[in-house]
């Protein structure tokens, strides 16, 4: 009876590509909320986290070391630097969808207990700092070297000078890459299904599954995919505009004397 009941409430084989696609969404909103919270959860936080990295990785690459500092500070400089390569060229050369996999069954080989999410997190907080750090060194080089040699010459530190004088400005040209790199970690989220992350592709595998309507679900997610890069989009589209300051003003080109 209930069988008979589950069968009559469905579209049917004749059923519309529309029709399936509202059924398994009326029929797994739940499901399909927590996959798009989760997602998004671990979108947020790996983001927010990696680009603190590359902020540090980016800094790192920019210091220079010069011929009359101390040795050990030259030493630790160095190794220092070439740890940093090591681990930008092991990020940026590798598959996420790899690095999700030797995270995690690694760690708990290890005795390392760490659930799918937070390891989920921690490959796009490794991933994006990384590719950070190589657009934040750009960014920093971008700005008048000028401008650092001036707050070296007043006593102020290499690590000083860049988060008083240098990074502020630097934020302001790398903040449409921090935009892209958030959208493509959002949808990036969807290779984490390999350890166990709830997050969309998974929920749309396990629901299409179910009615064998995978085509289907897919298309669910696709549209929820669209929604929430639509929206973020238009936001961080909006910041950047704010950040870029007034466009409406005028240069002084006369000095201004008193009688």
């Amino acid at each position: 009876m209930e069988y008979g009941l589950l069968l009559s409430s469905t579209p049917g084989a004749e059923g519309s590509l529309f029709a399936w696609c509202a059924f398994l969404l009326k029929k797994y909103s739940g499901m399909f909320l927590s996959a798009t919270w989760t997602t998004f959860y671990v979108a947020v936080i790996g983001t927010i986290i990696g680009f603190i990295l590359g902020f540090l990785v980016g800094i790192t690459n920019t210091i220079v070391i010069h011929k009359e500092d101390n040795p050990i500070k030259k030493v630790l400089l160095h190794i220092l630097k070439w740890i940093v390569a090591i681990y930008s060229e092991i990020f940026r050369d590798t598959p996420m969808i790899v690095q999700g996999m030797v995270i995690y069954y690694g760690l708990r080989q290890n005795d390392v207990m760490i659930s799918s999410v937070m390891a989920g997190i921690l490959v796009i907080v490794l991933n994006t700092g990384a590719y950070m750090g190589e657009t934040v060194r750009a960014g920093i080089n971008s700005i008048d070297k000028g401008q650092e040699e001036g707050a070296l010459a007043m006593g102020m530190s290499h690590f000083g000078a860049m988060m008083t004088i240098i990074l502020p400005q630097a934020i302001k040209n790398v903040i449409p890459e921090m935009g892209n790199t958030f959208l493509s970690n959002l949808k990036m989220t969807s290779v984490l299904n390999v350890i166990g992350v709830s997050e969309l592709f998974l929920m749309a595998k396990t629901a299409g599954g179910a009615y064998y309507k995978y085509y289907e679900s897919y298309m669910v997610i696709a549209i929820i995919y669209l929604v929430l890069c639509f929206v973020i989009n238009r936001i961080l589209a909006f910041v950047e505009k704010k950040t870029k300051g007034r466009k409406d003003y005028e240069l002084a080109t006369e000095y201004i004397t008193g009688d």
